[in-house]
């Protein structure tokens, strides 16, 4: 991993804000592996992400946590978005059931708990660590990633001031 920026996030508004400044910059095969405690806000950033996403195209959907179906998939714009939360899951060998193995390659991935995915891990996954703070609802997010999410990242440092606000 060679592009990484750090961001304090100081309330679920601008946790939701990063997920919306996210979602018209992703595209097919683009995965994003959101890690982090219970409570984080991967789920919230998922949800604001795809909700951006689909208001961009007129649509507007209730985005449920996928905890327990395990894989949501919404049409955007002639791409797929899947959201997995794999927290149930107990090793690789449960993913090829999902069918996410080839929705990395055609589709937007947001992947919850992607630790499961063990070497079936995209190595060119951008990965979003969430860490709350001691007190209030701030949080802390770490975006890691290949060389090719350089010049978001590098973008993202600049929108910083305006994701906090």
């Amino acid at each position: 991993m060679s592009a990484r920026l750090t961001l304090a996030l100081p309330s679920p508004e601008a946790t939701a804000a990063l997920g919306a400044w996210l979602a018209p910059r992703l595209a097919a095969g683009d995965t994003l592996l959101l890690e982090g405690p219970i409570g984080a806000g991967k789920t919230h950033l998922a949800r604001a992400l795809i909700q951006t996403r689909l208001a961009a195209l007129g649509q507007m959907e209730d985005v449920p946590s996928p905890s327990f179906t395990l894989v949501q998939c919404y049409e955007a714009g002639g791409v797929e978005l899947w959201h997995a939360d794999l927290y149930r899951l107990t090793g690789p060998d449960e993913i090829a059931e999902l069918g996410l193995e080839e929705a990395f390659e055609r589709a937007i991935c947001l992947v919850e708990w992607p630790d499961r995915l063990g070497p079936l891990t995209p190595p060119e996954a951008l990965r979003l660590s969430l860490q709350p703070s001691a007190e209030g609802d701030a949080r802390t997010v770490v975006l890691e990633g290949a060389d090719r999410w350089a010049a978001l990242l590098a973008d993202l440092a600049r929108q910083e001031t305006a994701l906090a606000s």
